[in-house]
Order: C-alpha cells, then sequence, then structure tokens
C-alpha cells in the first residue's frame, strides 16, 4: 500500500507543480485572466497562488509534513473554484457547461486533498516526516 500512495502523490502532485510553475512563467497571462474574473490584486494574486500550490504540491509530493502541504492546495482550490469558475455568472450555455466542469472539477480536487490530509494522519509511510496535525 505505502508504495500505490506514494504512485497517487506523485500523480496528484505533478499537476499541482505544472500549474504552479505556470503561474510563475506566465503570470502576465495568468494574471490578466484573473483580473477579468474580478480577482483583487490580479497578478500579486497570481504569483502567491502560483507559490502556495508549488509548496503544497512539494510537501504532499515529498510527504513533509504533507498533512499541511494538504490544506495548502485545499486553500488554493476551494476560493479558486468559486472565483475563477462562477458558472452561475455565465449567460452563454458552453461557458456555462466549461465553467460548471472547472468548478466541480476543483470542489474534487478539494475533496482530494481531504482525503490524502485524512491519510497522512494516519503515517502511511514512504515519507520524510511525520503529519504536523
Amino acid at each position: 500500500m505505502d508504495v500505490a500512495f506514494l504512485i497517487g502523490r506523485l500523480l496528484f502532485a505533478f499537476l499541482f507543480l505544472g500549474s504552479g510553475f505556470a503561474h510563475l512563467t506566465k503570470t502576465a497571462d495568468m494574471a490578466a485572466y484573473a483580473g477579468a474574473r474580478g480577482v483583487p490584486s490580479p497578478k500579486l494574486a497570481t504569483q502567491a497562488s502560483g507559490a502556495l500550490i508549488i509548496v503544497g504540491a512539494l510537501m504532499v509530493l515529498l510527504g513533509v509534513w504533507g498533512d499541511l502541504g494538504s490544506l495548502l492546495l485545499l486553500v488554493f482550490l476551494l476560493p479558486t473554484a468559486v472565483l475563477m469558475h462562477a458558472f452561475w455568472k455565465e449567460t452563454e450555455p458552453m461557458a456555462k457547461q466549461t465553467e460548471m466542469v472547472q468548478f466541480n472539477k476543483d470542489l474534487a480536487l478539494a475533496g482530494a486533498t481531504l482525503a490524502f490530509f485524512w491519510v497522512f494522519a494516519q503515517d502511511p509511510g514512504l515519507t520524510i516526516t511525520t503529519s504536523l496535525f
């Protein structure tokens, strides 16, 4: 089971690592999108969220206080779902459907972060540190 959990962490973390690095390397484009969605201080928010998800993903991936890393990713996902994918504000059917899919994806990933939080608290093995909480 230790190896399965490690593989799951790898697959899960790579999604966030890619997104986090995009936040930091394509800040102008991503900030423009965030600004269009009404996010305050979009450039700073883009950079801060990029750093947050990179740190959280690395913590989950490496098993260094993976429970805290899971919570950091949760802190990113919930506001992102509401602020960036507010499907209820869309009037065009295709845009509404696209945003609903992205909203639901963020909620599903938020659920996965809570599952990772719980598993890390159980001392799952193949981690560098034990859980923080």
